[in-house]
């Protein structure tokens, strides 16, 4: 089989030109002028690292959250700048109280690691973890927010909530369920991991008690960038995971959340510094910007879907209006394996080495079957899918 080509913006990132990424929804990929940006930004802190920290840092920061606030719609001031979005729900998780029998709502679609940590704090307070089905294949979004609130009791107090679901590639009528459960008395975790770059967000608007997003995935930023956003009215009870010199430094002008989470300690913020490049940079490689960058990514995660499903005889497992850029499929019935999500599949390593293809493949008990995800980024080429559905159909025998 004949390595398919990659789309004409591709020459923008560094990524293995014998490798066919079709995985950006895992960790992201950074385009070149943006590794450029970094670097640039780690000689500035390595030339004079106290200058660096206690002089230019607080500025440039303030910058980097103008930017986002300008895509989120939200007040800089309510925005902490920390490395991922399970480090933003573990902040929120771990700084609030609860009390015995209050109950934490979670979709059985969340992100694992974010059930680890609700299973670990429940366990510590006492609380009850109310788990909500989703079928998967699913009919339409009405069933994701009905199967939601229909969890919602008097004791709820919190809800964790995908934008889009890691391992189903669901878009979530998340503004729906987001409103529909603040109005209840119930906060609302929002894990946006897949979020910033992906769909538009409307923080003020949409009104969540909390939301974190990943800018190193469908931002493209460098790794370990991300953002907390925290409602004004709930910024007092929450604290910053690292404990440091701001619970204690001489308020000011300024807030106990802001002195909290901009210093942490000693951590390296060359990435976050790079945000307002990339995000008019990003914008100037396709005409018409975000929104074109975002329209872009999920007609070519549709048509890939498409070809999959063509190609291998199987029924898409939710409407288009539910996908964003990654869509998740079940593999054929007749296909072997099933391996645990923590576990490397034969089926992705023998992609991997045999045609040189990098897409995630894994076992899921809800429900129990085997699965793949596909991306859509600016670098893709819609021939990548037609290759990737080929050599599937080859593996799988169809």
């Amino acid at each position: 089989m004949d390595r398919p080509q990659r789309s004409a913006l591709a020459h923008h990132w560094t990524l293995d030109p014998t490798c066919v990424f079709l995985n950006h929804g895992s960790f992201g990929a950074s385009p070149k002028f943006i590794i450029d940006e970094q670097r640039k930004w780690q000689d500035i802190l390595e030339n004079e690292p106290v200058r660096f920290f206690e002089e230019t840092l607080h500025g440039v920061m303030l910058e980097t959250r103008k930017s986002l606030a300008k895509m989120l719609t939200c007040d800089p001031e309510d925005l902490a700048l920390i490395e991922n979005a399970t480090s933003g729900v573990n902040t929120i998780l771990r700084s609030l109280k609860f009390a015995q029998g209050d109950e934490i709502l979670v979709p059985d679609h969340a992100y694992q690691a974010c059930k680890n940590t609700i299973d670990y704090v429940s366990e510590k307070w006492g609380a009850k973890v109310v788990t909500c089905h989703i079928p998967f294949p699913v009919d339409n979004a009405d069933v994701a927010y009905d199967a939601i609130m229909s969890g919602v009791s008097s004791r709820t107090v919190l809800a964790l909530i995908d934008t889009v679901t890691s391992p189903t590639g669901l878009l979530m009528p998340f503004e729906k369920i987001v409103h529909d459960l603040e109005s209840k008395g119930v906060h609302v975790m929002l894990d946006a991991a897949h979020g910033i770059g992906m769909v538009p967000l409307n923080l003020d608007r949409m009104g969540a008690s909390f939301t974190t997003s990943n800018c190193h995935k469908w931002l493209c930023a460098p790794k370990g960038t991300a953002f907390l956003h925290v409602r004004k009215d709930l910024q007092p009870q929450i604290h910053p995971l690292t404990i440091s010199h701001g619970m204690s430094f001489p308020l000011g002008d300024t807030t106990r959340f802001r002195h909290e989470f901009d210093w942490t300690g000693t951590r390296d913020l060359t990435g976050h510094c790079t945000l307002p490049v990339l995000i008019d940079g990003m914008a100037k490689l396709v005409e018409g910007g975000w929104p074109s960058i975002m329209k872009r990514n999920h007609d070519l995660a549709i048509e890939g879907r498409n070809i999959l499903c063509q190609r291998l005889g199987i029924s898409a497992p939710c409407p288009e209006d539910m996908i964003s850029c990654i869509a998740t499929l079940p593999l054929p019935s007749g296909s072997s394996g099933g391996i645990p999500l923590h576990e490397p599949d034969p089926l992705h390593e023998t992609l991997q080495k045999k045609y040189g293809i990098q897409i995630p493949v894994w076992s899921w008990e809800s429900p129990q079957g085997r699965y793949i995800r596909i991306s859509a980024q600016l670098y893709n080429h819609v021939d990548e899918y037609h290759y990737l559905a080929d050599a599937l159909a080859n593996e799988l025998n169809i």
